[in-house]
């Protein structure tokens, strides 16, 4: 199809917006612009231009709000534990296995993997932000390589395979008309690579520098403590990941962590930390359980995998008026309207800035674009991204080659979207149309884009996607995280799809 003036706008806001991410720019003006510019030349009507700024930013924050509550209720559960210091006790049952800031590296990265194939990554933050993070960061983790292991092993690895739900390889599958266990089975091994591939550069890039330098402080253990800074910094640091990216002392939106000396001359927790260190992650155990239950036997009904994340939200909603409760029974009532207010702002002080990028996002994809364009209900709003996606496939080389990497960059294009699943079924349909023409199996063609996709807009790549969930529970920059993510995972998709073509 032929591309119209606001198909050009809106692809020279996209490149914009990446090219100042690269540049360590602010994105939410030029975000606004691109917005009304591209409205504009949908619309021609300078009005529907300003209103569609507006419309983009609630559509935004209205897809954006599950992540923001699971953020502020964790910020605000371990706010409230830290005050006994019951988040301290919580960590030295893992201490066997996170003896080295290394080991934990590799541990939170298996276990969010773990968790995040069966419940999926973001419904699982509250849990390991309130058990594995801690016991990472005591050992010389840095909040950014626990951020880094939970995106790579999570947003990455685990939802781009979505190989025990099948969601991700049925969408596939319903383009590709092949079976979707082929795929899942083709996905699972370039999400393997591409993971492993991901970690170890990490590792070698960020990781070991930031461990070697905790070694040489002789700190003693370091812990997330959140402090307040004026809204127009916070928002600053947050937009260009601005900050030092050190393992002992850092400064991301907000939020900085601190050398902390391991308890001399403070009283042990008492009684009550000890009861909410058994008793938070007892409870987030026991769902874990139910859930696994409901999944793997009949013994007790199965649970729909869209309520993980409330079921696990409402869980940890719950321990927060537990833990205030014990932690101070005369005053818990203002304690827990404290720290609940507390974590919702510093929810949106953090990551607030993803909303203006979103909603121009938001601007280019069908099932968003009719709202913030202003059309009549029920009115198909355009495609902005997709449609300049099915332009250039009639220019793929025929070629073996040529064909499974552009499979990888229309992936990755699709999953612009801040999802990274709902073009699947394009790209499936794709993929069976070029996979017979090169001799090219069409399940590993469909394997390759949903890998791409999801890696990015599952994501790892992009800041309007689930990764702001993983940045705010390290406490680090969502651009900054991003940025630090782009080599190593591109790099692990490229390795990855060439293996996976040469097999095929």
């Amino acid at each position: 199809m032929e591309l119209t003036p606001a198909h050009w706008i809106y692809l020279g806001g996209i490149a914009t917006v990446i090219a100042l991410v690269v540049a360590k720019k602010n994105i939410v003006a030029p975000a606004i612009i691109a917005t009304f510019l591209t409205a504009l030349a949908f619309s021609g009507s300078v009005l529907t231009g300003l209103q569609a700024i507006f419309s983009a930013f609630l559509t935004a924050a209205t897809e954006l709000f599950t992540i923001f509550m699971i953020i502020a209720i964790v910020l605000a559960l371990l706010r409230t534990l830290q005050t006994l210091g019951a988040d301290q006790l919580m960590v030295r049952p893992f201490q066997g296995l996170m003896r080295t800031g290394a080991a934990a590296y590799i541990v939170l990265a298996a276990v969010t993997f773990g968790l995040s194939s069966v419940f999926w990554p973001t419904p699982m933050l509250p849990l390991i932000a309130a058990i594995l993070i801690p016991a990472a960061l005591r050992v010389g983790l840095s909040p950014l390589g626990c951020a880094i292991a939970i995106a790579i092993a999570g947003q990455g690895m685990a939802l781009s395979t979505d190989y025990i739900m099948g969601v991700a390889p049925g969408l596939s599958a319903s383009g590709a008309g092949v079976d979707a266990a082929r795929i899942a089975d083709r996905a699972l091994l370039i999400a393997v690579i591409t993971g492993v591939v991901a970690l170890s550069l990490s590792y070698l890039m960020y990781i070991r520098r930031d461990l070697r330098a905790v070694a040489a402080s002789d700190a003693g253990w370091i812990a997330l403590r959140p402090r307040s800074r004026p809204a127009a910094g916070a928002a600053r640091a947050a937009a260009t990941g601005d900050g030092d990216t050190s393992s002992h002392t850092a400064d991301f939106a907000g939020a900085d962590t601190e050398a902390v000396e391991s308890q001399d001359g403070q009283p042990p927790p008492g009684r009550r930390a000890q009861f909410l260190a058994v008793l938070v992650p007892g409870c987030f155990g026991v769902l874990l359980a139910y859930l696994l239950l409901g999944k793997l036997t009949s013994l007790v009904p199965p649970v729909d995998s869209g309520l993980g994340a409330p079921l696990v939200g409402g869980t940890a909603g719950v321990l927060l008026l537990v833990s205030a409760l014990i932690s101070d029974r005369r005053e818990w009532l203002e304690v827990c309207a404290d720290n609940f207010v507390s974590g919702i702002s510093e929810a949106f002080r953090m990551m607030g800035v993803v909303i203006p990028v979103a909603g121009f996002v938001f601007i280019g994809l069908s099932d968003f674009s009719g709202p913030i364009l202003g059309l009549d209900e029920g009115a198909q709003g355009p495609a902005f991204l997709l449609d300049a996606v099915m332009s250039v496939q009639g220019y793929i080389p025929q070629s073996p080659f040529f064909v499974l990497f552009a499979m990888l960059i229309i992936g990755m294009l699709v999953g612009l979207d801040g999802s990274g699943w709902p073009a699947l079924p394009f790209t499936g349909t794709l993929a069976s149309a070029l996979g017979p023409e090169v001799g090219l199996d069409v399940a590993t063609l469909a394997a390759v884009a949903q890998n791409g996709s999801t890696w990015t807009g599952g994501g790892t790549l992009v800041v309007w996607s689930s990764l702001v969930a993983v940045a705010a529970v390290t406490n680090v920059s969502v651009i900054d995280l991003a940025r630090k993510l782009f080599l190593p995972v591109v790099t692990g998709l490229v390795v990855a799809t060439a293996l996976v073509g040469g097999l095929s």
